[in-house]
């Protein structure tokens, strides 16, 4: 009985509060992806790291804001850094700009990522190349929570060229997709920033997307699938 003895013992320890905050959370009805996406508030997020390799490298930041009713609700917006017990190093810093004393006085971690969860609700995922910040955030949640974080999830980095498949071997970046739609970027690889620019590049897909006859979450997923197995993307 020792392995199980592990297995439970190397669960983080979350205080009541925290505990109750979490399951709270998993309580809330799932949202509907059968929805008209102009009835879905979307979650558009991106995350800042201490580097890209997805196995060891840990989660500094997180941005997101919402998209709902064909606008970005600015006001619905999030942002937090993780605390961190070592700054990333100083070319790591270079990228994303948080600083090493700024690292080091974030939110601790289980507190920033409840109240990503309490701003998300059930609200499904839209971010550019998905599988960094899926990532990023599932080992975050599983470590400082012990929560699997499976979340319905859409990456434009397959969405745009199924919608414009004419631009699909020639746009592969975010920044690529940005400059032809003249969509700006006040502060290129952070968090809140990219995910405010990820957020205008939907909403440049959603009209797309609709008169393609895909105006429910469910389909653009449908259509990145698609996309996948084509290859179609960066």
């Amino acid at each position: 009985m020792r392995w199980l003895t592990a297995l439970f013992s190397s669960r983080p320890a979350l205080s009541p509060e925290q505990a109750a905050r979490l399951e709270a959370w998993r309580r809330l009805p799932p949202e509907s992806l059968q929805r008209d996406l102009a009835d879905t508030r979307c979650v558009v997020l991106d995350v800042e790291s201490t580097g890209l390799d997805l196995a060891r490298d840990r989660l500094i930041a997180i941005g997101a804001c919402a998209v709902a009713g064909g606008r970005v609700r600015l006001g619905d917006s999030f942002e937090v850094v993780l605390r961190q017990d070592r700054a990333s190093a100083k070319d790591n810093i270079l990228v994303h700009g948080i600083g090493g004393q700024r690292q080091r006085a974030g939110i601790e971690p289980v507190e920033a990522l409840l109240r990503f969860l309490e701003y998300l609700g059930k609200s499904p995922l839209v971010a550019y190349h998905v599988a960094f910040d899926q990532t990023m955030i599932r080992r975050a949640m599983k470590d400082h929570l012990g929560h699997r974080f499976d979340h319905p999830w859409v990456d434009l980095a397959y969405v745009m060229p199924g919608l414009m498949p004419e631009y699909a071997r020639k746009y592969r970046a975010l920044d690529h997709w940005t400059r032809h739609f003249h969509i700006g970027n006040y502060a290129r690889h952070s968090a809140l920033a990219d995910a405010l620019a990820t957020a205008q590049l939907l909403l440049v897909a959603l009209p797309m997307a609709a008169r393609a006859g895909m105006g429910r979450y469910v389909q653009l997923q449908e259509l990145e699938k698609a996309q996948r197995w084509i290859g179609n993307t960066a």
